[in-house]
């Protein structure tokens, strides 16, 4: 696709979704990184009903990090999995207390150096926490990402690469927001909505499923 037509499909998507925002409830970026690393595999809406007794609880890196796991456990059990993230929770609110002092780096080495934490929570963190430019991919942003024509590949890295070289640094973040809500709402993985769509003349997918 042609530079002009991505930005096009930019600016539509931007005005359709003013109010595109990370689904995750979050007060800070500690909130917002320990609430991405619990929401793998599962879906934010789901984490968004036990953060707010998580967080009642252990407020702070400091708090959680001190926490017994087994009473971590039991407040995150209706995610499912919960050893395993009862456990990543505890590991990064100790490794923040370890290297940085208790404070969320922004950095995305730094970030991806915390137990659990990918690319993907990274820049999860640093676009919506820190204003950095950061594209997170998700599977909604990929699949989108290849029915534009923005990336054929099916790795987030190489998505990410293909298209933050495509647009200016300054539409990432948002970007990110207003595709995973036109994927959701939309252009889902089975069945998408194209006589429904706003990018109907632009989206060379148009009527394919894949």
């Amino acid at each position: 696709m042609d530079s002009a037509s991505a930005h096009r499909i930019v600016d539509i998507l931007r005005a359709t979704y003013p109010e595109a925002r990370t689904s995750l409830d979050h007060t800070s970026p500690f909130e917002l990184l320990v609430a991405t690393v619990l929401s793998a595999q599962t879906t934010d809406a789901r984490v968004n009903t036990i953060t707010p007794e998580l967080f009642r609880r252990w407020p702070t890196p400091r708090a959680l990090a001190a926490a017994s796991t087994d009473e971590v456990e039991a407040v995150v059990r209706p995610l499912g999995f919960q050893k395993r993230r009862a456990a990543q929770a505890v590991a990064v609110a100790q490794r923040l207390l370890e290297a940085f002092d208790g404070e969320v780096p922004r950095g995305a080495a730094e970030l991806e150096s915390l137990p659990g934490v990918g690319r993907k929570t990274a820049n999860v963190v640093r676009g919506n926490c820190f204003g950095e430019p950061a594209l997170t991919v998700d599977t909604h942003v990929g699949r989108l990402s290849r029915r534009f024509g923005w990336s054929e590949s099916e790795n987030p890295a190489k998505v990410e690469k293909d298209v933050c070289t495509l647009l200016p640094h300054t539409d990432w973040t948002q970007l990110s927001h207003d595709m995973i809500w036109h994927g959701r709402a939309v252009c889902t993985a089975q069945s998408p909505r194209c006589h429904e769509c706003v990018l109907v003349e632009l989206c060379p997918a148009v009527g394919v499923e894949r």
